[in-house]
Order: structure tokens, then sequence, then C-alpha cells
């Protein structure tokens, strides 16, 4: 088995024995301290060889291990290690094993043109010049180093020391004095903010750096400091590096193996459901991602708990997300990979703004503007959670959400409570939950038993058991789900067809019982239409046609004030909130309303031909209604129909006749005789 020897210690390093795993190619990687092997992943096929060598222990190691080649992943300044690995091939070369040495060089960063930056060729004429400076220094050159700077008595005492967060580095802080406070143990790369918190929380005035290039976060230093408007002393450019680039690493390797290394691709973009909120909430898949993460996006209050390994940002917007997603790509210029993870409350397929950024992503990375693989991965959302917990099932029950909702549409939600044994409701916060009990006290569902899921999966959570008089005094502010468990619910009619007598009409004409139902019926309407009732009068049309769907848009458009208040009346009275009383003539009063999909047209006003043009000019393929009595407006119909490209053109006559007692008798009395027009209008380019 061809075995291959990594000596890493950086993020390249680590990232080459991930993939190399991936492809089953077996390897040993060469740490120098204990935290070095901590950082790297438990994967198969990995060998983790942990304790400095010299160049004589490096030669014996390679020659006992038998590995066919050897790469160099070491840090850049790292200069007496890769003398080292390097003098060590080339004995054993010279005795007459030869080994292919490859040097995985790091992408270096440019910098940031900053006017404030000083470079020094050693650390040695750094620590001299910062002896003339004044206030905190924040080092950031490693705890190697740290001798040459704490050997100087009027700096030792300004040093705040950045180092890796294993017991060699702090053991070399405090043997050289550096201890408490000054010693800041974590692991990088950081984010420009973090870098720039810790420059305000220290009160530095002066950073001291190495180029670290792009995964060892040079340019985030550099942007932190230019913020602070702090100066830089930069450690002089390490030695020229004419390694090989990663790719071409991986290329030589796949090819000695005989075996594929696939690269990921330059950014995996994750659009991951958090469930409740907290960690514990999290799936395990959700979990590994968020901690694979090398830039977290997403609301404020759902990244703060974690720590990418680049940066993270309260971007949750994809006029936020795909700008900064274009930037980073640029910045990291296709070189090294880089994992986004864009956090989503609760479920990323319930309720959530993940469907739309997703879809815009996807156009994004299609056109190609964003190089990039794409997925989503759900989580646990309330509504399952507090059904677990109130020990119900949620697949039969109503679900409805307040988030970023009117207020009108309270009265939609309360239908489906009158119209269900189980509603499950997400609200916005504790006024949601008051105003969701005094509704149900003042539409008479009092009896209504409401459970309250509150910060559910954090410490804080309570499970609430509430009547509604108690839900309107909730007043703790934080993330409310409700379930509401209505014993007498009514089944919801399938069928449209109201008594005449059902309406208010006052003198204003209606359309009579059959006659509405037959040109509903003949309307065709689906879930999401949208209709305009012309010549609403009563809206008995509007109503019965929105009582269908709450799904259904009405537009009950009237001219006459004295009808278009009593729509307004029905409307309450049978609680279609999806109708939308106008009071304007036809065909002006349509002009600034949403396409329609469906006309009924009951009243024209001796504007027939005007409505009809302007409902063909904003929808030229809808479905169109309309009801006459006189000769004339029949007459007037007949001829404006073969003006216009119509296809399933239908005509029918109703004519009713009721009972009416007379006595001991029960005569036939007829109504006037009604003529449905029905039809769909044709784009003019598919007449025939």
């Amino acid at each position: 088995m061809k075995r291959i020897l990594i000596f890493a210690g950086t993020t390249e390093g680590r990232r080459l024995s991930e993939c190399l795993a991936a492809a089953g190619i077996s390897h040993t990687v060469c740490v120098a301290t204990e935290y070095g092997e901590i950082v790297l992943k438990h994967l198969p096929e990995v060998t983790v060889h942990k304790g400095r060598m010299n160049c004589e222990e490096i030669r014996s190691f390679i020659e006992e291990g038998e590995f066919v080649v050897v790469v160099d992943a070491t840090h850049p300044y790292a200069c007496e290690v890769t003398e080292n690995i390097k003098t060590a091939v080339e004995e054993l070369a010279a005795s007459g094993i030869r080994i292919p040495y490859l040097r995985l060089k790091r992408e270096m960063d440019n910098g940031q043109s900053y006017d404030k930056i000083t470079y020094f060729d050693s650390n040695e004429s750094c620590a001299e010049a910062l002896e003339k400076t004044e206030g905190n220094i924040l080092l950031t050159t490693g705890s190697k180093e740290l001798e040459t700077y704490s050997r100087h008595e009027g700096l030792k005492e300004r040093l705040y020391v950045r180092v890796l967060p294993g017991m060699e580095s702090i053991e070399l802080c405090m043997r050289q004095g550096i201890c408490g406070k000054q010693v800041l143990a974590l692991q990088g790369p950081f984010s420009e903010e973090l870098n720039l918190a810790l420059l305000h929380q220290y009160r530095i005035r002066c950073m001291v750096t190495k180029r670290s290039g792009i995964s060892g976060g040079y340019s985030e230093k550099i942007e932190a400091a230019r913020k602070a408007d702090i100066p830089v002393y930069v450690i002089g450019s390490p030695a020229e590096d004419n390694g090989y680039s990663f790719r071409e690493v991986c290329d030589k390797l796949s090819g000695l193996c005989s075996k594929e290394i696939i690269l990921r691709q330059q950014m995996e973009i994750v659009l991951a459901g958090t469930g409740m909120g907290s960690t514990a909430g999290l799936t395990r898949e959700v979990f590994e991602a968020v901690a694979e993460a090398d830039i977290l996006l997403g609301a404020e209050r759902m990244i703060e708990q974690y720590q990418p390994r680049i940066e993270k940002k309260p971007y949750y917007l994809a006029v936020q997300i795909i700008p900064y997603l274009k930037e980073i790509q640029k910045k990291y210029n296709l070189s090294e990979s880089c994992k986004v993870v864009i956090l989503f409350s609760g479920d990323s397929g319930f309720y959530s703004g993940c469907e739309k950024l997703y879809h815009k992503l996807l156009k994004e990375v299609n056109d190609g503007a964003i190089k990039a693989s794409l997925r989503i991965l759900p989580g646990i959302s309330s509504v399952a959670c507090l059904a677990a917990y109130a020990g119900e099932s949620w697949q039969d029950a109503a679900i409805r959400s307040m988030h970023g909702k009117k207020t009108e549409q309270w009265q939609e939600i309360m239908n489906a409570i009158q119209h269900h044994n189980r509603t499950f409701l997400l609200m916005s916060g504790a006024e949601d939950v008051g105003e969701l009990g005094r509704l149900l006290i003042k539409q008479t569902l009092p009896l209504c038993r409401v459970t309250v899921g509150y910060q559910l999966s954090y410490p804080e959570q309570e499970i609430l058991q509430l009547s509604p008089e108690e839900c309107s005094h909730v007043t703790k502010k934080g993330l409310y789900t409700c379930l509401i468990t209505n014993p007498f619910f009514e089944t919801k009619r399938l069928t449209h067809g109201r008594a005449d007598a059902e309406f208010i009409r006052d003198a204003v004409p209606m359309t009579k019982e059959e006659v509405r139902e037959v040109s509903i019926c003949k309307l065709h309407l689906r879930e999401d239409s949208v209709l305009y009732d012309i010549g609403s009068g009563t809206g008995s049309i509007a109503v019965e046609a929105a009582g269908l769907s709450p799904r259904i848009q009405v537009f009950a458009i009237e001219r006459k004030k004295e009808a278009a208040a009593l729509i307004e009346q029905n409307r309450q009275q049978f609680q279609t909130w999806n109708v939308q009383v106008v009071e304007a003539e036809a065909p002006e009063g349509m002009t600034s309303l949403p396409m329609p999909t469906h006309a009924f047209i009951g009243g024209s006003g001796h504007r027939m031909k005007e409505i009809l043009t302007e409902l063909y000019r904003k929808n030229s393929s809808m479905r169109v209604v309309i009801n006459a009595i006189s000769l004339e407006t029949i007459s007037e119909l007949q001829q404006l129909l073969s003006e216009y490209p119509v296809t399933k053109e239908e005509i029918v006559q109703m004519q009713v006749s009721r009972t009416k007692k007379a006595g001991g008798y029960h005569l036939m009395q007829a109504e006037n005789p009604v003529w449905i027009f029905s039809f769909n209008f044709m784009p003019e380019k598919e007449e025939l």
C-alpha cells in the first residue's frame, strides 16, 4: 500500500488530509504539538504522529515508514522545519532511497493598502521599534518569538499575546512572564469583527503580525487595524515559496496513488433550519454543518452563540447575502474552499425565508455568477415540538403563522380555529398571544383551550395551559407557539349556496340564489384565483366566492355608496375577510388592482365594452361570467363577443320558479329569466 507522509500544522495541511481520507488514501500526518493533533479530524486512513523532530529523526521516520512521497505543508515562516525536511529527503536520495518532496505553498494575500503599516526584517528590529511606542500591543506572531519581545522590560507589561490554546504555547507564555489577562489563547483565523473587538477590549495601540496569507487571516487583521486607526508592524515576508498549489499537489498525489482526489467546490452553501433556537434543538446534520462553517450568516440571535472559522455576519436577506458571497468569492480567488452556512429559524420549509433565498441563489449559481454547490438542511419546527409536548398529532391540524402578518389577517386565523379541532399558530410575540385571547372571547369561542409553548428548547422553556381570558395577561417577551383546541368546532360547509334571506339587502338589487350558484360554478374558480365582482350590489357573489377558500382574493367593485356599505356589512357578517370592497366606477376603479384571473359582471352601468376592454388588457387569458336580464344587454353581449378572441364560450338561459302559498294551496311564481354568458379570453396570437 502506498503511504503518504504530510508534515502539517496549517489549515492547508489539515484540508489535504481530509481530501486524501475522502478518497480512501492512507497517509500519516506529522504535527509538532498536542494541539495540532486535537484540531485534526478523526478520519479513517489517517495516522497521526505528534512531536517535534530534528533532521536525523525526520530521515529515520521517513525511511522506517516506507513512504512514497513527502508533502511539506508547514507554515511559510517555519523555515527551519522546512529546511530539515528537505535535507532529510536529500540525504535519503544520496543513500539510494529516492522519495519525491512536494512543498504545498500557501496562497499569500497581497495585503491591504494601509498607510500605517511598517515592515521589519526581523522580530528583533520590530521589538526595538516597539520600545519607542506607547500603549498596549497585540502580538499575533505566536509563542515561539515571544522571548524576543519579553526580554525588553519596557514591552512585557504592555504585551497582549494571541497564541494557540495548547499547553505548549501557554507554558511558553508563562515561562516568559506573560500570564493572566495578557494571554489570549484562541484558535484562528479570526474575522475582522473579532479582531476589532479585541483591539477595543484591550485598548490596543499597535498590532504586530506576520504575512500569514489568506487562510491565516492577514487581511482581516489589517482591516480591523484600519478601523481602529492604529499602526501595524509586519515582520517581513517569508522566503520565496516555489512549491505547488493545493490543486497541483492533489493532482500529483492522485496520479501517484491511482485514485481520484475530488476537491470540494470553491464555495459550499448550506441553508439550514435551526429548529426552535438552542443548540440542543439542532439536528446532528445541522450541528455538524455549523461546526464546520467557515462563514456563518443569519439573524443575529441565531448566530451569536457560534464562532465560525473566518467570520459571521447578521445577513438573512438576498439583497445582503448575494453581494456578500460574490465579494467573498472574489476575495478567495477560487483557491481555497469555503463553507458558508446560512441559518433560518425552525424548519427550512415551514414559513421560512429559506425557499425564496434558495431560488435566488440557484439562479446566481446557474448563471455562473456564484460558483458553488447549494443544499438545504431541514430543522425541527416549533409546531412539531409543541405537538410532542402536548401529546397531540398535527397532521390534520390547521397551521398558521402571524410572523410579519397584518392585524386584519387575524380574521382568517379565527376562521381556521372555528372550523378545526386543533390549530397551531406561530406567534410574533406576547402581544399576539394576548390578541388571540381577546378575539376568542369576542367571537364567542371562550371554551377553547390554548397550549402555549414559550421559548421552546431554551432553559427558560414553559408549556402553559391557558384559557382565552388568561391569554390576555401574557406579557413575557420571547418566542411563542400556540396550540388552540376547539372542542366545539364546526366542520366547514363544502358548497356555496346561502339563502337570499341570509344577506343584508335593503333596496339594493341582488343576484338571486339559484342564478348566483350557477354563475359561481361557471366561473371555475381555483384556490389562488383573483376575482373581480363588478357591479357587486349587495356583494352576494363576492361573499359566496370568497367563502370557497381563504386563499381566493375577491375585489367587490361597486359605484353606489349605499351598496358598497352593504357589501361591507355582509363581508363582516359572513367573516369573508378575503373580500376587499372597492367603491368606484368600472372600469376606472380596476386600473390599480392586481391582475384578475376571473371576473363576474352583474352590472355594467351601460359601459360593458369599456369594462371588457380593460379586463382583456389586464389579462388576455382570464375567465369571465356575465349575467344579463334585458334584451338590450343580451343583444349587446352577442355583438361584443364577436369582437374579442374568446374560447370555451357558453350561453345559458335560466328561469327559476318558487312556490307561493295562497290559502291552502302552493302556487308556482316565476322569476325573471336570466342569461348567463361565460367564456375565456384568448390572446390574439392564439386566435385561429
